[in-house]
């Protein structure tokens, strides 16, 4: 056995290593100064620019018009969840022709605009009024609403499909196994197993849908339905004062940051047990 004899004398302590700017940091940092300039030049401007009177005018509509926007993407979500159920076994299924139809949808909705599918639906569907008349649907597709939210859960529910397959699929094949070894049924291996473990996958993807959904429910102002963005329209067709739409950005932007927040802890709540 070697015994060690002499020490290594200490060592003075390596230089501090000098900071240097790249031309990428100056860049990003110079366009971050002007995104702060902007920034503070638009407050400044929105407060010599504030009118009492418009504020207490069209203020209310706003709020309205958002309300209107919250329950279209509320209930569009909604139904388009439960309708994303049945597409997403359908891309699941081992049968040709169920999963080639649930391919087939889903490529659709997710592939086209949905503009083009509100466009598609509301001005469509009114091409075909006698026959619509003729099975009673000519009073569900001829108010603007009606089709919005129509277009809204048919597109939702493709992306929402697509999530929840994802979400179903990266479950192990293990668990399965596992629950078969217990004894469970098919149906309760989904609805205690599968499914919980699928839904905390899902949770962020789900968060930006509903994200997305509220930003995209803005084109509905086109069709003639008054939300956020339609009242907004109407407020800047009466005032010609652009700073309408800057209200309602902020608003859309509290919306939206509100619901982030809201996910966020939804989501540190269900997985605190992944954590360690």
């Amino acid at each position: 056995m070697s015994a060690v004899e002499t020490l290594i004398p200490p060592q003075p302590a390596p230089p501090a290593s000098v900071f240097r700017w790249t031309r990428m940091q100056i860049f990003g940092a110079s366009m971050l100064g002007l995104w702060i300039v902007g920034g503070i030049a638009l407050v400044l401007w929105l407060i010599d620019a504030w009118d009492i009177d418009k504020v207490t005018t069209y203020g209310p509509k706003f709020i309205a018009g958002l309300g209107t926007t919250l329950t279209l993407v509320g209930i569009s979500i909604s139904l388009g969840a439960l309708l994303s159920v049945p597409i997403a076994f359908g891309r699941m299924s081992s049968n040709k022709v169920v999963s080639s139809l649930a391919y087939g949808y889903v490529y659709f909705f997710r592939g086209t605009p949905l503009i083009a599918q509100l466009f598609l639906i509301y001005y469509g569907f009114g091409s075909f009024r006698e026959e619509l008349e003729a099975v009673g649907l000519w009073g569900f597709f001829r108010d603007a609403w009606n089709c919005a939210l129509f277009a809204f859960t048919l597109n939702t529910a493709a992306y929402q499909a697509e999530i929840l397959r994802g979400a179903i699929e990266s479950v192990s094949r293990g668990q399965h196994e596992g629950a078969a070894a217990l004894g469970l049924t098919k149906f309760q291996t989904f609805r205690l197993i599968i499914m919980p473990q699928a839904m905390i996958v899902a949770l962020r993807p789900y968060g930006n849908e509903i994200i997305l959904m509220i930003k995209g429910s803005a084109i509905v102002a086109i069709v003639t339905v008054f939300d956020l963005m339609g009242e907004t329209r109407r407020a800047y067709s009466r005032t010609f004062d652009f700073q309408t739409y800057i209200w309602a950005a902020v608003l859309y932007l509290i919306v939206v940051e509100a619901l982030r927040n809201i996910w966020h802890v939804l989501e540190q709540r269900l997985t605190r047990h992944l954590k360690r």
